[in-house]
């Protein structure tokens, strides 16, 4: 199949999936009818609810002050946006609509599998994350968190096997805790710190067999941020084209309250508290925070465990710019894709300084700024729009300089490998 007739492929679809929508639509809006006086009394009763809510005084959201450390401040009070609060089915649909658009206008639906050549699929799907930072040239590796890929076997977790791996990690120079994650993944599933031997037994119990496992170097810094590359295949310099800064799931004592209370009122973390608080012993729900402590919920700072993004665009100054421009154009036909750091403090990050790249993502990565709580739906769809416009150039210049893009069967595979494993790693942490 090629790739004109993959896209008129699917055109039916999207028209089967609109039509699919309006039945459902319809269906619903007629099994809501109910007759002239029962609707009678649900509308007096809505306003009977609406006069004592007009009785009550009006609570708003408690603003809360992120200030992690080496973070810029950020006055929120809530962790997210509204295009965050659509399914995400319905959320993506005109970005699926503006990609058909977009495979018509350059003659190929999955252009985006060859905006990074050397990357399996272009990093859309299925790739191994190991393959980004083994690109980076050994002079710039002091930019990269030290990591270890290792294949996980039946006999892993055996006494004996389990202390040549240990041996193996001190030989790499790393030391526990060590955060474990999978080579093929994404949102953070599987992601979990091992604090010793004991919990590597563990996590790979429950971890897929004959299946890539990364251990990698745990960096305590509280800075984190999601920098966004491009450069097209012509150009001699490419841009950062996002900035986004991630926050994990945490509360700050107050030294008199429980940490469940502190969970239940923080505007960041009511809204994942029953999440937090399974994660949680009792006692440590019944502990007191003092005055001014910074309690971590949970190790990912992902939108799906509770975590904050924030856009960062105002900080992105021209030293850091073009660090990861030297970074990105020593990686062999690297031209899109986030590079996930920690930082010890945003005035070092501005001058390029004093950061790790804890894992990189290249074509299906997203800006996360568009994720801010204060951003707009119409902005949010602007700049993935945008993303995509320019993914798909970059795809379509690399496939005239004779890369091939990868047929549909094969990314239908790799999209099938991928949800599969999501599914049997073990609970992030």
């Amino acid at each position: 199949m090629t790739e004109n007739q993959a896209v008129f492929a699917l055109m039916p679809l999207a028209i089967a999936s609109c039509a699919f929508a309006g039945i459902w639509w319809s269906a619903r809006t007629s099994a809501r009818k109910v007759d002239t006086k029962t609707r009678y009394w649900i509308v007096k009763l809505h306003r009977f609810r609406a006069w004592m809510r007009s009785r009550r005084p009006s609570v708003k959201p408690r603003p809360v002050r992120v200030a992690l450390a080496g973070m810029p401040p950020k006055l929120i009070s809530g962790t997210i946006s509204t295009a965050g609060r659509c399914p995400a089915l319905l959320f993506y649909f005109p970005v699926l609509l503006h990609c058909l658009r977009l495979a018509l206008r350059h003659g190929g639906l999955t252009l985006p599998s060859v905006a990074n050549p050397n990357i399996v699929c272009g990093g859309f799907r299925g790739e191994s994350k190991m393959s980004y930072l083994d690109q980076i040239p050994p002079r710039l590796q002091h930019w990269v968190a030290p990591s270890l890929r290792l294949t996980v076997h039946a006999a892993q977790h055996e006494p004996r096997q389990l202390t040549q791996l240990t041996q193996m990690i001190s030989r790499d120079g790393l030391t526990f805790p060590l955060v474990a994650k999978p080579d093929i993944g994404s949102q953070g599933f599987g992601v979990r710190l091992v604090r010793g031997a004991g919990d590597l037994q563990r996590y790979l119990e429950g971890f897929p067999k004959n299946e890539d496992v990364i251990l990698q170097r745990y960096l305590d810094w509280e800075g984190e941020a999601g920098v966004h590359y491009l450069r097209r295949p012509n150009d001699r310099e490419g841009r950062v084209f996002s900035l986004g800064f991630r926050c994990f799931p945490h509360v700050v004592g107050d030294g008199c309250s429980r940490l469940s209370k502190l969970i239940e009122e923080d505007p960041r973390t009511r809204r994942m508290a029953r999440r937090h608080s399974r994660a949680l012993s009792a006692e440590d729900l019944r502990r007191v925070p003092a005055k001014g402590e910074t309690v971590r919920l949970s190790l990912l700072g992902s939108v799906r465990t509770g975590g904050l993004y924030y856009d960062g665009s105002a900080y992105i100054t021209p030293a850091l710019a073009a660090r990861f421009d030297e970074i990105a154009r020593a990686m062999p036909d690297f031209h899109f894709g986030r590079f996930d750091i920690r930082f010890r403090s945003i005035e070092a990050l501005g001058r390029g300084e004093d950061f790790q790249i804890i894992e990189v993502n290249g074509a299906s990565a997203e800006a996360i700024h568009i994720w801010d709580p204060e951003q707009s739906v119409a902005e949010t769809y602007r700049v993935l729009f945008e993303q995509f416009r320019l993914l798909y150039e970059i795809g379509a210049q690399n496939r005239d300089r004779g890369h091939r893009p990868i047929g549909l069967a094969g990314y239908l595979a790799l999209q099938w490998k991928e949800s599969r494993l999501l599914r049997r790693y073990p609970e992030s942490g």
